[in-house]
């Protein structure tokens, strides 16, 4: 291992640059070249030699998912590597859910080379040699693409103290455990989450989940709130979150 290696290894477990990249390159003149070039720029470096290395750092192995790592912001990858190819680790990850933005630095420049590339889960293709230059801008580009798409999601989920509701995935989480909904279930407490503290009749839910043409019986309500309260109240017979205004309906905290 050189000496560049020992040094960007003794990373800190925290931010302090514009993000953190691993680089997973075997050919040492070019993980030293990109490792150096990018530190430059302010990022923060981390280095594996190898895909078993990378799958390890990036959580995807079970030693590593029993331990907390490094946070990892973007993944330059090479695809001929040591034990497991730049390819299959590609699809490991995307198959495992880890959404890590990928950028392919390869040799391999053919248009059937990269389109395989892209389709199996890389975010972006660059093939050797290439301009350090147009590697840091491209570097940049998923940077700010990925930090857009978190910050979507951060605005699109709806939190009130312990219960986390994400409505594009239809997914609930109390205290970080998810709770599994019915559809209406879902929409319910969608409802109630969109404006806490409100409070909303019988006849208001039915016309927000079931439509102004439901035909049923409004106490169907009662039947449903009381199925939430069961998935998230310790006690549901003394409700903290779906709490019973008397004469008027029901409202949220």
């Amino acid at each position: 291992m050189s000496a560049v290696d020992i040094a960007l290894q003794d990373q800190p477990n925290v931010r302090v640059g514009l993000g953190r990249i691993l680089v997973v390159e075997d050919e040492e003149l070019i993980r030293e070249t990109v490792s150096l070039g990018l530190a430059e720029e302010g990022f923060d470096i981390l280095i594996a030699e190898d895909g078993l290395s990378a799958l390890d750092m990036l959580g995807g192995t079970a030693a590593s998912s029993r331990q907390k790592r490094l946070p990892i912001d973007l993944v330059i990858l090479d695809l001929m590597l040591p034990g497991m190819n730049g390819l299959d680790l590609c699809r490991l990850l995307r198959h495992q859910g880890i959404d890590v933005p990928i950028l392919i630095l390869s040799a391999k420049g053919t248009e059937t080379d990269r389109v395989v590339g892209l389709e199996i889960g890389a975010d972006d293709y660059l093939t050797k040699p290439f301009g350090m230059r147009e590697l840091v801008a491209r570097c940049r580009a998923l940077l700010r693409r990925q930090q857009s798409k978190t910050n979507l999601k951060q605005e699109q989920a709806l939190t009130f103290e312990d219960i986390t509701l994400h409505p594009q995935e239809c997914r609930v989480f109390l205290k970080g455990a998810e709770v599994n909904l019915s559809p209406k279930e879902f929409r319910i407490l969608e409802l109630f989450m969109s404006q806490p503290r409100r409070v909303w009749s019988r006849d208001q839910i039915i016309d927000q989940v079931w439509g102004h043409d439901f035909m049923g019986d409004n106490k169907t309500v009662d039947v449903h709130i009381r199925w939430i309260r069961e998935k998230l109240e310790a006690d549901p017979s003394q409700p903290t979150y779906l709490k019973t205004v008397r004469g008027f309906g029901y409202r949220l905290g």
